[in-house]
């Protein structure tokens, strides 16, 4: 099931791109973006990906950081990121045990992944707003509406 707003956000533990361990605990205090993706160096995972990218300055301001996830390996993040100039974390859940926490895997023609899914995380780790199935061109920006709503 999807962690629905108000719940506490499911803890994880993922490595990056880069390797290193990356805790949902140790963003305590901050805004966390986390957002399920399919498939890295993919068409709609690229838009989504530099659309993020693109507004990181402007999260920033509003104390948010951006992590993405899907069941791609460190390998294959660094390439993507390094290829599409991604500098924010890309988490590797190739046990499938967070993105099915967050109620967001799903397959394609036999293929595990992730769906498409986004969720804030407020500074106490609580939900405070999901979006489904969402559109790679707009979801950055419709996060960040949601967080400059919630940030004032």
């Amino acid at each position: 099931a999807m962690p629905q707003v108000g719940q506490s956000a499911p803890t994880f533990k993922l490595p990056s791109q880069s390797g290193k361990q990356i805790s949902l605990k140790s963003y305590r205090g901050k805004w966390v973006v986390l957002y399920a993706y399919p498939k890295d160096m993919t068409t709609g995972c690229t838009i989504e990906a530099h659309k993020s990218q693109d507004a990181q300055s402007e999260f920033a301001a509003k104390h948010a950081v951006i992590l993405g996830v899907s069941v791609d390996s460190t390998a294959s993040h660094q390439q993507f990121c390094a290829k599409d100039g991604l500098t924010f974390h890309l988490l590797s859940d190739t046990t499938h045990k967070v993105v099915d926490e967050y109620g967001s895997l799903g397959g394609h023609n036999g293929t595990v992944m992730a769906n498409r899914n986004t969720f804030l995380i407020d500074p106490s780790g609580k939900i405070a707003k999901v979006w489904t199935k969402v559109n790679p061109a707009t979801s950055a920006s419709d996060v960040l509406a949601a967080l400059n709503a919630q940030v004032q």
